[in-house]
């Protein structure tokens, strides 16, 4: 349809252009987005800097995320970073998006950031697992009650594990390894905190603040 001839159109301007279909998560786009030659695609309505809102897009992406391939994105709306969300919820959705493979669109103004803020934006191990040239899909491991695991194959062999508390209080949370299949563990980097992890062979345990999240990259 008039997509596939804009695309058509685009390809053939003789320059790169990143071609973006902004239909609110109408007419599942991501079925057929990426035959008809887009770049990225909307799959949800406006986010709005909530953690109500911010949460809901997350949480429903998963069952999406078989479709994007490298060149060929979901996109679940910009980042809220620095709008609104606390330092704890920004962080989640910067892993979430990462975990997703979202584009790293910024929504807040640039010109006045605070440190923090620039921080989040800025976390290059978090940026490297979005960026991931293997582009393969994040998996839920666990749900139970408000807590979430997610994990991620990468292209050199480690795995990117996501533990979100969506919850209203601080909750312990204990992963071995073995349950998201992971042995002999060679590392342990702690993405947030940009710090190696000793002392993690069998598992991570943690307390997660509400709405907060651990991110990791096991070897």
């Amino acid at each position: 349809g008039v997509y596939q001839k804009m695309g058509e159109a685009l390809r053939s301007a003789g320059r790169p252009i990143v071609y973006s279909l902004s239909a609110g998560g109408l007419d599942e786009v991501w079925t057929w987005g990426a035959k008809a030659g887009l770049n990225l695609w909307r799959t949800t309505p406006d986010i709005r800097p909530t953690w109500y809102w911010m949460s809901r897009i997350a949480f429903n992406q998963l069952p999406l995320s078989r479709y994007p391939s490298p060149g060929h994105w979901n996109d679940p709306d910009m980042l809220e970073v620095g709008n609104g969300l606390s330092e704890e919820e920004s962080r989640t959705q910067m892993t979430l998006w990462s975990m997703l493979r979202a584009p790293l669109i910024a929504g807040n103004d640039l010109t006045n950031m605070t440190e923090a803020t620039r921080n989040i934006l800025m976390n290059r191990d978090m940026i490297s697992v979005d960026q991931d040239v293997a582009a393969k899909p994040a998996h839920l491991l666990r749900q139970q009650d408000a807590v979430q695991i997610w994990t991620r194959r990468l292209s050199d062999g480690s795995t990117a594990i996501a533990i979100i508390n969506a919850g209203g209080s601080v909750t312990s949370v204990t992963l071995k390894w073995k349950e998201a299949g992971l042995m002999r563990i060679k590392k342990v980097r702690d993405i947030w905190r940009q710090q190696d992890i000793t002392g993690s062979k069998q598992g991570f345990s943690s307390e997660i603040p509400p709405h907060g999240i651990e991110f990791l990259r096991v070897w």
